[in-house]
């Protein structure tokens, strides 16, 4: 099975800096990269809501580059650095993203994040129909 990168306009450099695809396309299932709530500039905002909405445009760009929209996601991991602090904001954010079905979610407490003041990161698997 044939995989096909999917990066929006605007990342291929972080992306070869990184060697990352965004997302991957393999049959009918589009496998995103976990995403944190950064900044187009790389900077971090201090607000947690801010990141939260950050980290969901992202995934939302991605899934558009692919022509989907978020829908299509049937599952989503989300990784929390102090979870029990900002669980109830983070899961009122996400439903803002989210819709019914419902993705399968799982959400993780974790010590740390890779980019310095993330306080979430978020991957997601999206289904694309075969047109028939």
């Amino acid at each position: 099975m044939s995989a096909i990168a999917i990066v929006p306009k605007g990342s291929e450099s972080a992306c070869q800096d990184l060697a990352l695809s965004p997302g991957v396309l393999s049959g009918e299932h589009l496998f995103l990269t976990g995403m944190t709530g950064s900044e187009a500039s790389g900077k971090m905002p201090r607000d947690l809501e801010q990141q939260f909405h950050n980290a969901f445009a992202k995934i939302g760009e991605v899934l558009a580059e692919a022509g989907l929209g978020f829908s299509s996601i049937v599952e989503m991991t989300s990784y929390h650095v102090g979870i029990r602090d900002h669980f109830d904001l983070f899961a009122k954010v996400r439903r803002d993203y989210v819709c019914d079905p419902f993705p399968a979610w799982t959400a993780l407490g974790v010590a740390e994040l890779r980019r310095p003041g993330a306080v979430v990161e978020i991957r997601a698997i999206a289904h694309k129909k075969k047109p028939t």
